[in-house]
């Protein structure tokens, strides 16, 4: 087992990844809100674009704190939530704000989860996109 210590996300982190999905977002002519979490589950950093949806704040933070949770971006999870999906019935057994939608994805450091981006406002493809290249900025 590994002890190598791991720096958590930073601050100035999740601002270079608010920056680059809102960059990514605003190339594309979308208007969003990102969420970034650190390992724990708490907010490092939240940005609404001011056309946004008032909805997209809410879904960036839960495709956040799903894709933390799961340690999935949460594109790779729609599937899993269908009916007959392994993870069927686990959006309503529990009481945490889980969203099974795409625009969700954990950040790694040194191969440990240290926290998650969740972009809201978008297409759901879109939203994805825009959150991997956030995660891969960061790299």
């Amino acid at each position: 087992m590994s002890t190598t210590a791991v720096t958590p996300l930073t601050t100035e982190d999740a601002e270079l990844l608010v920056a680059t999905a809102r960059q990514a977002a605003e190339e594309a002519g979308v208007t969003v809100s990102v969420t970034v979490l650190d390992a724990g589950g708490h907010l490092l950093a939240f940005r609404r674009d001011d056309r946004a949806v008032l909805i997209s704040g809410e879904t960036s933070t839960r495709k956040a704190y799903t894709a933390l949770q799961l340690n999935a971006p949460t594109a790779d999870l729609v599937e899993a939530v269908q009916p007959g999906g392994l993870f069927h019935t686990l959006p309503t057994a529990l009481d945490r704000p889980l969203l099974f939608i795409a625009g969700g994805v954990p950040v790694h450091r040194g191969g440990r989860l240290i926290g998650a981006v969740g972009v809201g406002g978008g297409a759901p493809e879109q939203d994805h996109g825009f959150a991997t290249a956030a995660v891969q900025a960061l790299a």
